[in-house]
């Protein structure tokens, strides 16, 4: 009778395993799409066009325009303190514009905002606007959406310059004549100095030619002329020599006397007094050579006007003015000392928002300002009546507040409940009142009203920019959370000791649930209707369904749900502050986890921590022992020191060459564990060890680590020497990288032979691709991975001391049928030192979210001939080893503490969804490109876990399959 009631419930595990096999199976497609779909979401979220059409252009009423025409000269890369300042001469490097400043025109900062790159610049320069990044990704050269620019409202253009910008806003402009240099003219290692004067030599022999065509004269004496040279030398020489070098510094000087000769070329031929000039740049250049970010050496750009409308200098004592709170677009405070070794303290500093150019000079020459535009116009550089300037900045705000009608005009077509700007509802009262001061010739008043009805507008862009980011954020969180929620309760239900009561609780009779189902789909129907009718776009369609199919299928399990909270509010305190605690500790591991992404060097507090908590609980379990818990201390120590190191690996091959006797003498130190005779190790190491070849299996593999480290020094000494990679030395290296792989394979099942094996299986082609520290790192990593073996192994080791009842239990609580027990709460620290560890593999020893962090001279010792593909599948090859030993380890984990691989594998996606959640709102649309491209990739990295995971779980399947851990059913049935 007492075998009956064992007999009967076995049937029922393998059936509720082959529907739990089913249910698993399509939660990781939901899984799979969920994730894809929502990655898209950022872009409907975070990367929206600013750009609308159908407006009118509002034109200044003057009774005549400040110029009949425009010269634009912008230096790409000047930094304003390189313009500025003096050399180490005390002579100034721009004599003619400092000129300028001091006898003929305004000056001020123009601040970029980030990116600070070419075409956002340019763009913000010409078209009064702030490009949305994601308009690189359809076309960097052309515009992927037509705006409207200062050059379009032009009677006619003139342009030379580079054929990046150039061709930008000028290309498709009917009224335009220009001309660009070939890609090939941008050498970096030649003084690109001459590409200005190439500009100016080009508009110097338009301007003679005219005198030789009739029509083309009477076509540059008309007005609204707009000349525009792009000065590309600057960029170049910055990049190439630095910013502080002679090249660049002198191109300084290059751009000044390329100011004066177009001014006196244009004074000569107009002779009117009728133009204006301004001089600006589009980015400035950091101390590195580079550009992007918002640092001040970027975003801070000079800018010069001067000639016809411009306001003369205005000399003032200098008083330290208190902050007014204004901020421009790259976060300086309005109002900034000036430099003393400026020397221009004395003259009126007028800085301004870099989109603020565009319509200063759309008004110079009397044109509307640019329709999307969202510059101010800076009225201190005019030289306008108070009657003209009112109507200068009234045109302007007529402008922003015409594209802010616009989006509230769409918004309120296809919006079934329209919430509006409230503090612009009465905006044509405030429109009535201007006119009436105007009238009034009360100016000063009107002034005050036209600038606070812009600012307002300014705010109401933004509102309808964000319109629908309350929405969209709201669905895909509440998708997030409905995806971990079906998580945690298959987890629950199929891989948890609940109580049996619970566990059979049904979610709904059957016809409750098919009831479930179709309110889910009535509410799917009813959001797509209003959907539709709001003509939202098809992606919308699939956040909301996604969201809404998640949380119909969490209301059929609210019955189990309801069981569930019953047993939790009748569960002993003490279970319940456990229960809190961890919860605690876990999101405290994941916040940790999430800011690492942004600083590595907390990965060197994280080991050295643990190293202390682990050693320390090694100790304590197992007192025969010591040398394990030093191991340990000193294995996590070790691995510390990387996360300090530098991104960017400098090449070392001695450092290589050292790191492969490090693997050796590693794996040495396993294989002596491995036949340690102490109880622990026996009971951590057993397995069939009859075929006596392995330990031959193991002399080879070292010898393959050994060549690998030959190869390394011969490779790059022949490379460096002859500037090739010799044949023979390719093929050695493709061989034993590929020979070493396959070796494992063959390799002793026991846990610590099996893991060495791969250990040493994948320290070959690891090696060869290694340029310096990266392959200390690779031994480091491992003797930490064995480390976490060996605290599961004496955790478990000491908790299979309590008697035969305990072991016993374990086979009782097979869950399929397997020898596999349950998963308990205390088993979270896996899947969390999991993702710990998977993180360290990403960001160890460079920056997983952009492969260009790694050195491209990695590959050189398998190939030296330019083949993209190929060397991009050796870097990315090279970065995915480090994850296969983790995943390996994991693997092998799982088996020692008999728990279910996938259960393992729901909770690292519950937690990692954590993270995704947090970057989704931590992405990034404005900054630098590296810092939106960073926050866009961190989101990407934690989201693709879900397939990236599980990817590398059937990979390395083939190594970890047949591993043979100790068998504690044998022993149950020896205590039986």
């Amino acid at each position: 009778m007492a075998g009956r009631p064992r007999a009967q419930p076995q049937p029922q595990p393998h059936s509720s395993s082959a529907a739990t096999r089913r249910r698993e199976r399509w939660l990781v497609v939901l899984g799979v799409a969920l994730h894809a779909v929502y990655m898209l979401s950022i872009f409907d979220i975070y990367f929206k066009s600013p750009i609308v059409h159908g407006m009118d252009p509002e034109p200044p009423r003057f009774s005549a325009p400040p110029a009949r025409r425009l010269v634009l000269l912008v230096a790409d890369g000047l930094r304003a303190d390189k313009f500025f300042e003096p050399d180490e001469r005390g002579r100034y490097r721009a004599p003619f514009l400092r000129g300028v400043i001091e006898e003929k025109g305004r000056w001020g900062v123009s601040h970029a905002r980030p990116p600070t790159e070419s075409r956002p610049g340019h763009v913000a320069i010409i078209a009064g606007f702030y490009e949305d990044p994601s308009a690189v990704t359809k076309g960097w050269k052309a515009n992927p959406v037509e705006f409207d620019s200062v050059f379009n409202r032009s009677r006619h253009t003139i342009s030379f310059g580079s054929p990046d910008i150039v061709p930008i806003f000028c290309s498709s402009l009917p009224h335009s004549t220009w001309g660009s240099y070939p890609h090939e003219y941008e050498d970096f290692a030649t003084d690109a100095s001459f590409l200005d004067q190439w500009s100016f030599d080009q508009f110097q022999g338009l301007l003679n030619r005219s005198f030789e065509d009739a029509k083309f004269r009477q076509l540059l004496l008309q007005d609204k002329l707009v000349i525009f040279l792009h000065l590309l030398g600057c960029d170049t020489n910055g990049h190439a020599h630095r910013p502080y070098s002679n090249i660049y510094l002198n191109n300084v000087k290059v751009v000044d006397q390329i100011a004066e000769s177009v001014y006196n070329l244009m004074e000569s031929y107009f002779n009117d007094n009728q133009t204006a000039y301004v001089f600006t740049a589009d980015h400035g250049m950091s101390d590195k050579g580079s550009h992007g970010d918002g640092h001040p050496s970027n975003t801070d750009t000079p800018l010069v006007a001067w000639g016809a409308g411009i306001r003369s200098p205005k000399f003032l004592d200098y008083t330290d003015k208190p902050d007014d709170g204004f901020r421009f677009v790259d976060d300086h405070k309005h109002d900034m000392p000036t430099p003393q070794d400026w020397a221009l303290e004395g003259f009126e500093r007028v800085d301004v928002n870099q989109a603020d150019i565009a319509p200063l000079m759309a008004t110079l020459v009397g044109l509307p300002c640019p329709l999307n535009s969202v510059g101010s116009l800076p009225t201190h550089y005019l030289k306008l009546s108070k009657a003209d300037e009112v109507e200068a900045v009234l045109a302007n705000t007529k402008q922003i507040l015409n594209q802010f009608l616009r989006k509230s005009q769409m918004k309120q077509s296809s919006s079934l409940y329209f919430k509006p700007f409230k503090p612009l509802a009465n905006y044509s009262s405030v429109l009535d009142e201007i006119e009436d001061l105007i009238s009034a010739r009360d100016y000063e008043t009107a002034m005050t009203y036209s600038e606070e009805l812009r600012s307002m507008a300014l705010a109401g862009l933004h509102y309808f920019q964000t319109y629908d980011w309350l929405m969209l954020m709201t669905t895909i969180t509440l998708g997030y959370i409905g995806w971990m929620v079906n998580l945690a309760l298959h987890v629950l239900q199929s891989y948890t000791s609940i109580p049996a009561n619970l566990k059979r609780t049904q979610p709904y009779a059957k016809n409750t649930s098919i009831k479930v189902y179709i309110g889910g789909c009535l509410i799917m129907g009813f959001s797509s209707i209003i959907l539709l009718l709001e003509k939202s776009p098809p992606l919308y369609h699939a956040y909301v369904f996604m969201t809404i199919f998640l949380w119909t299928r969490i209301i059929q399990h609210i019955e189990f749900i309801k069981a569930l909270w019953r047993e939790l509010s009748n569960a002993p305190f003490k279970y319940i502050v456990n229960l809190l605690s961890i919860s605690v500790i876990a999101l405290f591991i994941l916040e940790f986890l999430v800011m690492s992404f942004f600083d590595r060097k907390l990965y060197t507090w994280c080991f050295l921590i643990l190293g202390i908590l682990a050693s320390t609980y090694v100790a304590i379990l197992i007192q025969t022992s010591s040398a394990l818990a030093v191991y340990i201390w000193f294995a996590c120590w070790f691995l510390s020191l990387f996360t300090l190191m530098p991104a960017e690996i400098p090449e070392n091959n001695n450092l290589v060459i050292f790191s492969g006797a490090l693997i050796i003498l590693v794996a040495m130190a396993s294989r002596w564990m491995a036949t340690n005779n102490t109880s622990f190790w026996l009971y951590l190491t057993r397995a069939n060890k009859r075929d006596p070849q392995f330990s031959k299996l193991f002399f080879v593999q070292v010898t393959f680590v050994a060549i690998s480290s030959i190869m390394v020094w011969l490779s790059t000494s022949h490379r460096s020497r002859n500037k090739e990679l010799h044949p023979l030395h390719q093929l050695i290296n493709w061989l034993t990288a590929g020979v070493a792989m396959v070796l494992p394979l063959f390799s002793p099942p026991s846990v610590l032979s099996r893991l060495t094996s791969i250990f040493l299986g994948f320290a070959p082609p690891f090696l060869l691709l290694s340029i310096g520290y990266e392959a200390v790192f690779y031994s480091a990593f491992a003797m930490v991975l064995i480390g976490w073996i060996f605290v599961e192994s004496a955790n478990l080791y000491c908790s299979e001391q309590t008697g035969p009842a305990h072991r016993s239990s374990v086979v009782e609580g097979s869950i399929f049928g397997y020898d596999e027990r349950c998963l308990h709460l205390s088993d979270l620290r896996i899947p969390l030192l999991f993702l710990i560890l998977f993180n360290v593999a990403f960001f160890g020893t460079g920056n997983f979210a952009s492969i260009a962090s790694f050195e491209i001279s990695s590959v050189y010792r398998f190939i030296t001939i330019f083949s993209p593909f190929l060397m991009a599948a050796l870097l990315i090859f090279k970065l995915f080893i480090p994850f296969m030993l983790v995943i390996c380890t994991f693997s092998a984990i799982t088996k020692i503490m008999r728990i279910p691989r996938l259960g393992c594998y729901f909770l690292v996606i519950l937690l990692s969804d954590v993270m995704t959640i947090h970057f989704f709102f931590l992405v990034r649309n404005t900054g630098s490109w590296m810092e939106i491209g960073n926050s866009i990739s961190h989101f990407g990295i934690v989201s693709a876990q879900v397939v990236f995971v599980l990817l590398l779980f059937a990979l390395t399947n083939i190594f970890t399959k047949d591993i043979v851990v100790s068998s504690r059913q044998l022993n149950s049935r020896k205590a039986m």
